[in-house]
């Protein structure tokens, strides 16, 4: 028989997680106005006895076992580093290597990402590799030396979850399950600075017509009235829930499929 070649393998298979969300807060004063939302993201500082990028801020994230899944990998060293568990959903972005990204040796990275609500933060606490967790404003964190590469995974990182603001619905994981049509434009706006609309046609594009489902809903009270709130304004505003409608985007044509 021949002998079995030998492949070389990888130093080491990291994971990094770059955990995104929207901080909001209420703004001081007696006139009701929208609470002040950020986009946040989650960094932790390397420990002081690290061999590389010791005290540097960093994404999340450590080498996976040879016993466990990427996915598992990842959600392990969430929970090790900051104490997040497994109520936030992680996505796979990419895979990423090219020589010298790594001064330890030949390591490629796994890169997830995800936005999750406020709540799901509230424990932060640096364990193991990490000697503080802390969440980031983004524009901040992005203007920070952060370790290895991860200034630009967390570009990328961002870029994932500004397209999925734009694409899904998952708007309404920040708001309450009846809202205004400013609460809703905000939120997108706080991911997605650069997305500008006229408020009326927001709301017309967001609404039903007879040739098109709509995504969101008039939110009506048992008594079959529409709903108004003034929690962020002097003066009622009507209130709107999500259809459950789940368009799929045809990138050949304008309409919905």
């Amino acid at each position: 028989m021949k002998p079995t070649k030998t492949y070389r393998t990888p130093d080491g298979l990291p994971v990094d997680i770059a955990i995104f969300t929207i901080r909001s807060r209420t703004k001081p004063g007696n006139y009701k106005t929208l609470a002040d939302r950020r986009l946040n993201v989650l960094l932790v500082r390397r420990s002081r006895s690290s061999e590389a990028y010791p005290g540097y801020w960093a994404l999340p994230g450590g080498f996976s076992d040879e016993n466990e899944t990427l996915l598992e990998a990842a959600y392990r060293e969430l929970k090790e580093e900051t104490n997040v568990d497994r109520e936030v959903r992680i996505e796979q972005i990419k895979t990423v290597y090219y020589p010298g990204r790594d001064p330890r040796g030949w390591m490629p990275s796994v890169v997830y990402a995800a936005l999750v609500k406020e709540e799901y933060l509230l424990n932060l606490a640096a364990d193991t590799d990490a000697d503080e967790v802390a969440l980031f404003d983004i524009e901040e964190a992005l203007g920070m030396k952060l370790a290895f590469d991860h200034n630009d995974l967390l570009k990328d990182a961002l870029a994932f979850v500004r397209a999925q603001m734009m694409t899904t619905t998952i708007a309404k994981e920040f708001l309450p399950d009846e809202f205004t049509i400013r609460e809703l434009y905000q939120v997108i706006r706080t991911v997605v600075p650069g997305f500008e609309e006229d408020i009326a046609n927001f709301k017309r594009n967001l609404l039903a017509t007879k040739t098109r489902q709509g995504l969101i809903e008039e939110a009506r009270g048992e008594d079959g009235k529409p709903m108004t709130t003034d929690r962020n304004s002097n003066r009622p505003a009507q209130l709107y829930r999500f259809s459950g409608y789940e368009p799929r985007i045809s990138i050949y044509n304008s309409g919905m499929f």
